[in-house]
């Protein structure tokens, strides 16, 4: 939860039920939700990055301001594919984020990873 991985221009996109879940969780409609938080690239809906180029629900100090409904790809973070399908990449993730322990070896990553998503 230090936000590291919370920073840097946009990847996480959302599928339409997390626009709408997050924009119920926020009080506002689907439209102004997109058209305030949200950009369209690539064809499809990204979460803005803020002036400071964090994601712009991340407030340092306090963390993530829609972490109850928070993104798949946030949520599935450290166990994103490419991490449990390739050691180079696995060992690039760990040395880059706090939040994985670097004792750990790669088998036991992938299988934590494998406990994570039930």
């Amino acid at each position: 939860m230090c936000g590291d991985c919370c920073y840097g221009e946009g990847g996480i996109f959302l599928a339409e039920k997390e626009q709408e879940k997050i924009a119920r969780f926020l009080g506002v409609s689907r439209e102004g939700f997109l058209s305030r938080f949200c950009e369209q690239k690539h064809g499809r809906i990204y979460i803005k990055t803020g002036e400071n180029n964090f994601c712009i629900f991340y407030e340092k100090g306090k963390g993530c301001a829609i972490h109850p409904v928070k993104p798949a790809r946030c949520s599935l973070w450290p166990y994103y594919p490419a991490n449990i399908n390739d050691k180079d990449t696995w060992g690039m993730a760990k040395w880059a984020c706090r939040g994985i322990n670097r004792e750990c070896s790669f088998e036991e990553f992938v299988m934590e990873s494998k406990s994570a998503k039930k």
